[in-house]
């Protein structure tokens, strides 16, 4: 018999190579939960993530979720997980699911958050969670080719993903704000290709500069050509802020 942990976790990915697994000599958020699980409870734990976070992308509300064959309360298992956890990665909630829960299948939507701050001057405090530019972006024409990206459509421009692979995805949400120094794009969808959120961004970025223009954008939909999109902005700007399920129960 085994118990479902639901877990919430917060993490600065400056230092480590995304979410998955990968070769051991890579540290990522996965292994490291791995590695402590398998302390806590002596045998090897799979631990099942809702997103494939890139090198260098922040959570605030990344879901995981893994079976212990031993029963632990759930605040006593978080606790112990953040005693052996590095700090740079903090459990934040812990919950007994029912069986059935399963971080990556059950998820309905997740909501992204990419910072820019475009002051001469970069406080210390935001350098590794939001993009620099040092100067001022065409945020009308920022907000205008924005409101293309809403909707059910072929991402095959804004996305490294094998051709092989269906492209078509659903955004239904996305939020452009600017407040003082401080652009923030809000993002959120049931699920994304590689780098599509980074790669619309780079796109929205490089219409600020002047290089593409706000009427160009379906016209780069239609294409279906990476090449013919913007850049692909740095991963330390990209926060996932929340993964919604549909409701269920939990156990406790």
């Amino acid at each position: 018999m085994t118990n479902n942990y639901r877990v919430i976790v917060h993490f600065d990915g400056t230092e480590y190579y995304g979410w998955q697994f990968q070769r051991p000599e890579y540290r990522t958020i996965q292994a490291e939960l791995i590695r402590v699980l398998k302390i806590i409870a002596k045998k090897q734990v799979l631990v099942t993530g809702s997103s494939r976070t890139d090198a260098g992308v922040h959570s605030s509300g990344l879901t995981a979720n893994f079976h212990l064959p031993i029963t632990i309360e759930p605040e006593s298992l978080r606790r112990a997980l953040n005693s052996l956890l590095p700090k740079d990665i903090r459990i934040m909630e812990c919950q007994l699911m029912d069986k059935s829960f399963n971080a990556r299948f059950g998820a309905h939507s997740k909501t992204y958050v990419y910072r820019i701050f475009t002051g001469q001057v970069q406080s210390p405090f935001s350098q590794r969670y939001a993009l620099h530019i040092p100067f001022p972006l065409d945020v009308k024409a920022m907000r205008r080719a924005a409101r293309h990206f809403v909707g059910s459509k072929d991402f095959s421009s804004f996305t490294s993903d094998d051709p092989g692979k269906k492209r078509t995805r659903e955004v239904d949400m996305f939020k452009m704000q600017v407040k003082n120094e401080e652009i923030t794009f809000s993002v959120r969808g049931k699920s994304f290709l590689r780098y599509m959120v980074r790669n619309m961004v780079g796109t929205l970025i490089d219409v600020g500069k002047g290089k593409i223009k706000a009427e160009e954008i379906p016209a780069i939909f239609a294409a279906k050509d990476r090449r013919r999109a913007g850049q692909t902005a740095p991963a330390k700007g990209l926060t996932l802020v929340r993964v919604e399920y549909e409701p269920q129960p939990g156990k406790e």
